[in-house]
């Protein structure tokens, strides 16, 4: 569980951190008509959090935690720094997980 748990930090963030630029781009291009940052960063955003999703389902099924638990961690990548919060929650409920398992 805890080699599933870095690969899911890491992506929390930065799926956390490109759906704010992306926020930003698109305040660009329909506030201000300037479409360029939106146009290369949706497609990027889009990549990595399929590759999000992938690592959800890898904690998850290792953590064996119920689906609703798992589709709830997985929309925390579309909601603006909901992540953040989603990948603080995730990452202490795995400690506590490992920690009970030493014990």
């Amino acid at each position: 569980m805890e080699s599933a748990l870095k690969p899911f930090r890491v992506l929390a963030y930065v799926v956390g951190v490109m759906l704010l630029v992306l926020c930003v781009g698109m305040v660009l291009r329909y506030g201000f008509d300037q479409a360029a940052l939106s146009k290369i960063i949706a497609p990027i955003h889009g990549g990595l959090y399929m590759i999000y999703l992938v690592t959800v389902m890898n904690l998850g099924m290792k953590a064996r935690w119920t689906w609703p638990y798992m589709l709830g961690v997985m929309l925390g990548g579309t909601v603006p720094f909901l992540s953040f919060y989603v990948e603080r929650r995730v990452t202490q409920r795995v400690q506590t997980a490992l920690t009970a398992a030493e014990a």
